[in-house]
């Protein structure tokens, strides 16, 4: 009978390690993290301020190195894909602050990071890839043709998702991507992350301080004191 290979996750940080220097302070944040990050699947990251959540996102989208350790995608080390590949083709993030182009409509913030990035839809233009994004974010076409400076803080952020979702990418990142809306459009965007997951097979991970946030992700991750633990909510 032959031996079955266990698929590796999307997501593996190994042994993650990572100390900042400041004059001759050493501070370490993060300490033998060693955990999976699966497709299909949200994940919520709590903990409190300065407890290396940021850090953690940092590391895992790529946009920095483990002091010690090795992060991998599909089992490839992301030193061997290249951290600038990585994040082009694989990952996604959504800022709180969204970081939205703020002379453009929200029709062509989403074109635009297409055209950025490479991105060719399977069938149609990009701005017909873009148009259906932003509807399946819950923005209508007049809406999408406005200045992002026109739209709601919640409406911003449906863009920052869009544009995120634009290049088809396997991991969406997001850092406290609910922190400056109100409850209702909080609950708008954790149903979109909740879809992302579940119906499209996306790795969610979102840093947060919400407890609605929380409580409604598939696991839960604390982070304190550099050691990162789980909590698993049931479905």
């Amino acid at each position: 009978m032959n031996a079955v290979t266990a698929t590796p996750p999307v997501l593996r940080l190994a042994d993650v390690s990572h100390t900042y220097f400041s004059r001759r302070r050493r501070t370490t944040v993060l300490k033998n993290i060693d955990y999976a990050f699966e497709r299909g699947t949200f994940y919520a990251i709590l903990g409190p301020s300065g407890s290396g959540k940021t850090t953690l996102l940092s590391l895992a989208s790529g946009l920095d190195t483990p002091s010690r350790g090795a992060i991998s995608f599909h089992g490839r080390n992301l030193t061997e894909i290249g951290l600038g590949r990585f994040r082009n083709q694989h990952v996604a993030t959504i800022f709180q602050q969204f970081n939205l182009l703020t002379y453009m409509t929200a029709l062509q913030n989403v074109t635009t990071a297409m055209e950025i990035t490479g991105a060719k839809p399977a069938t149609g233009s990009r701005r017909a890839r873009a148009l259906h994004l932003l509807e399946q974010v819950g923005l209508d076409k007049a809406t999408v043709t406005r200045n992002v400076l026109q739209l709601s803080g919640g409406q911003q952020q449906r863009v920052a998702i869009a544009r995120a979702l634009a290049c088809d990418v396997d991991i969406l990142f997001a850092d406290e991507p609910t922190g400056n809306l109100d409850e209702d459009t909080a609950q708008g965007i954790i149903d979109t992350f909740r879809e992302l997951a579940h119906e499209q097979g996306k790795c969610v991970v979102v840093v947060t301080h919400s407890q609605q946030l929380a409580t409604q992700s598939d696991r839960v991750l604390h982070l304190r004191k550099g050691k990162l633990t789980e909590q698993v909510n049931a479905r």
